[in-house]
């Protein structure tokens, strides 16, 4: 099954459903300890697969560590077109705070850690979270990237993306390495993303929104509801089609720990918008976000 048709990451021999999975709501509060019900946990993932769903997102500063062995313990042995994607560039402290990880040893260690957890041999692709919470920083990547090209020269990685990241900086990553996706904040409300996203569909570098439906505000929220229900179809959903729609480059990963929340997601993708409802979309005014993926 096509959920949102096929995208193809060009020189990977990758190709993912655009409706993917994010992962990151499969541990318990506060993205932290084990989840609230194991059991669902799994039937999602699975659930997941078997809808057709083929790209998971996620790292294993998520529990820390209980995502990733949540996703082995319910989806090991992968399937073949199974592509996971994974994040390197922070840690968890014991007091549920996120904390930087950019030195080289703790690259390495965060990339075995994501191995030795999903029990696999190589990622498929590893993106390098840089930036603040939501908004990129006009900082150097050139020492942390660096790492994970030499992970990628020993095999233990295929495929390097990057998140939380400026125009300037992926065109500075793309003198070490070739660079297959970008992961910024972005949504119907939050656009500042667009320039850079038609930029890269002219690169065949593929675009994966997180945060799709966030930091809204009140009349932000009452537009949204009013398409929504002229739609017969949830916010969720209208704002998911929409991001479909925005570009044929752009890859979905909106994640839930319930499997009545994944099946609202995955029929957006069948969610087509007409002119004039996107037209609407497009004029909702943008909004600051303020709190993290």
């Amino acid at each position: 099954m096509e959920l949102g048709g096929k995208y193809s990451f060009p020189g990977t021999g990758l190709t993912v459903n655009r409706m993917g999975y994010g992962a990151m709501q499969l541990s318990g509060s506060e993205i932290y300890g084990p989840p609230r019900d194991m059991d669902e946990a799994i039937a999602v993932l699975r659930e997941a697969l078997d809808s057709g769903v083929n790209h998971i997102d996620t790292s294993d500063y998520y529990g820390p560590h209980i995502t990733n062995q949540v996703i082995k313990n319910a989806l090991h042995p992968y399937a073949k077109d199974l592509v996971i994607v994974s994040k390197i560039g922070a840690r968890r402290g014991t007091d549920k705070s996120w904390i930087r990880a950019m030195a080289k040893d703790e690259i390495i260690s965060g990339v075995q850690d994501n191995l030795r957890n999903l029990g696999i041999e190589a990622i498929d692709i590893v993106n390098l979270r840089m930036g603040a919470f939501l908004d990129p920083v006009e900082e150097s990547l050139t020492e942390p990237l660096s790492v994970l090209v030499d992970l990628k020269k020993q095999g233990l990685i295929k495929n390097i993306g990057l998140s939380t990241v400026t125009a300037k900086q992926i065109a500075d990553a793309q003198q070490l390495t070739d660079i297959v996706c970008v992961q910024n904040c972005y949504n119907v409300a939050k656009r500042d993303d667009d320039a850079l996203i038609d930029d890269l569909a002219k690169k065949n570098i593929a675009y994966v929104p997180y945060f799709p439906l966030g930091g809204f505000a009140p009349l932000q929220i009452e537009a949204l509801n009013q398409i929504a229900q002229e739609m017969n179809a949830t916010p969720m959903q209208v704002a998911l089609a929409w991001l479909l729609q925005r570009s044929a480059n752009i890859l979905l990963i909106p994640g839930t720990s319930s499997r009545t929340h994944l099946r609202e997601n995955i029929q957006a993708a069948s969610l087509k918008l007409p002119a004039d409802i996107v037209i609407r979309l497009n004029d909702i005014s943008p909004t600051v976000i303020a709190t993290h993926t």
